[in-house]
């Protein structure tokens, strides 16, 4: 997974977490937002336009003026019009920052999103799709006959409501009636804050592209928790009944369409932990020093996972790694950090939690995921086999000696403790023995059949478990000779 660049939000709904679908809010009343404002800004003179930009105002709008807006018919050019507009003025309320120009919003078919996804995944057998799918197979989310590309490509495909995007400088919504668009008022806003952002804090900058995996999650977790803590104070607003919102019919709940194969579970529990941990996060930042402090994180993004997850500044350790791979077999020197990736806390969590519904293996509770006690908390990503992380390294490999290019990957994790490290190890085997591995009289085990049929040798010393991959038994030998038994 790498950003593209897009600030989208998802349909936390589609995880289906162990039958559970996530709390989604479609706030405000059916039909015609009409009513007055409650309590007016006692520095203005009702909903006259000021002289001046000020915060709380956009294009003739207050943000507590009400509108004519009414979505059951979809939405016309000046219905979106007044909707945005007061969508800016309500965000610039919350956020206490001034939108520099006005942010357009256009409306796109979900094929049409589909098609440019697919273009934006690139060539499936390019050097990084071929790299990045060791990286998610060593996951145990995407496996052999499935190329990590096209799965991401069809997640988001289907997940996605809208996304802001930067080199644009604006705002799409996804829908599946383009005639007869609606738009939810968190989607709006939503990606509202990320025309905020742009605006302020250029999100093409280079501090927002995670040069891992878990650097990319990391960094979303500013920018998409502060977009998703606005979202959600918007919505305490609707829900109390200070603000009345535009209601969006109950038919265009954005179920993503009903073509092609859906989510990966897996894929989508992963992109969706800044989603869930991000506001958390950003919100303990809030409430410590206010929206000042919050500027302060989007310029100075975390660096992993794990400080969104526990709402902490623990720094991952550094690993050192020395590539030993014999006969053919080399990484991918021109991927990632020196060929290697870090998935992180998050994307470990997410392996278990899969593992466990999908093939059954004893990893976590699949239901643990919906037992959260944060504020503003979505999903649980903290789990002790993937607690106490404290760095990976994933270097994916390839042998390219025969007709056939054959891949492997050597995955060295580092944990808090040696416990820590046990429980991770004991996990993974366990996911190993869902998928029906053997061990052998060497101590590497081997998968015969399924999407992930492999040979793999597991090496826990200390506080670190190292993992080493082939297709057979004598090639995580030839990876990794010095694991050999």
């Amino acid at each position: 997974m790498r950003t593209t660049g897009l600030r989208a939000i998802f349909v936390a709904s589609l995880l289906l977490l162990a039958g559970c679908a996530a709390p989604t809010a479609t706030p405000g009343a059916a039909g015609s937002d009409t009513t007055a404002p409650t309590t007016p800004d006692p520095d203005r003179d009702g909903f006259a336009d000021p002289e001046t930009d000020v915060l709380g105002w956009e294009d003739g709008y207050w943000y507590d003026e009400p509108i004519a807006v009414d979505q059951s018919d979809g939405l016309n050019d000046s219905e979106l019009e007044a909707y945005v507009a007061r969508g800016m003025a309500r965000v610039e309320h919350i956020r206490e920052l001034e939108f520099e120009q006005s942010v357009p919003v256009n409306v796109i078919s979900r094929e049409e999103y589909r098609s440019g996804n697919a273009n934006r995944s690139g060539d499936s057998n390019s050097e990084f799709n071929r790299w990045n799918d060791q990286v998610w197979e060593a996951l145990f989310i995407t496996g052999e006959s499935e190329g990590s590309a096209d799965a991401i490509s069809e997640t988001t495909g289907s997940a996605v409501l809208g996304f802001y995007s930067p080199s644009d400088d604006e705002i799409k919504i996804v829908t599946d009636s383009a005639d007869t668009p609606t738009i939810d008022n968190a989607t709006l806003v939503h990606e509202l804050v990320h025309g905020l952002q742009d605006q302020h804090f250029d999100l093409t900058d280079e501090r927002y592209r995670g040069q891992t995996q878990d650097g990319d999650l990391a960094i979303d977790g500013v920018v998409e928790g502060d977009a998703k803590l606005v979202e959600l104070m918007y919505t305490e607003q609707c829900e109390s009944g200070a603000w009345d919102c535009v209601r969006t019919p109950e038919a265009s709940g954005g179920s993503g369409g009903s073509s092609g194969p859906g989510p990966n579970l897996g894929i989508l529990l992963t992109i969706f932990q800044p989603y869930s941990d991000g506001p958390v996060y950003m919100n303990a930042i809030y409430e410590d020093g206010g929206w000042d402090a919050v500027n302060d994180a989007l310029r100075n993004p975390p660096v992993s996972s794990e400080q969104t997850i526990h709402v902490t500044d623990e720094e991952p350790v550094p690993i050192a790694f020395e590539d030993q791979g014999t006969n053919g077999w080399t990484t991918f020197p021109e991927q990632g950090v020196e060929g290697s990736d870090t998935v992180g806390e998050a994307s470990i969590y997410s392996m278990f939690w899969y593992q466990a519904r999908v093939s059954g293996a004893e990893t976590v509770r699949p239901q643990s995921i919906v037992e959260t006690n944060a504020k503003y908390d979505t999903y649980n990503y903290d789990a002790a086999p993937s607690d106490g992380w404290g760095n990976d390294r994933l270097f994916p490999y390839r042998n390219e000696a025969s007709s056939e290019t054959e891949y492997g990957y050597v995955w060295v994790t580092q944990w808090d403790s040696d416990g820590d490290a046990r429980e991770f190890e004991d996990a993974y085997l366990n996911i190993l023995e869902a998928n029906g591995a053997t061990q052998q009289a060497d101590g590497v085990y081997v998968i015969e059949d399924g999407q992930f049929n492999d040979a793999f040798r597991v090496v826990r010393t200390g506080d670190r478990v190292v993992v080493v991959n082939g297709p057979d038994p004598a090639d995580v030998d030839e990876i990794r000779p010095s694991l050999a038994s």
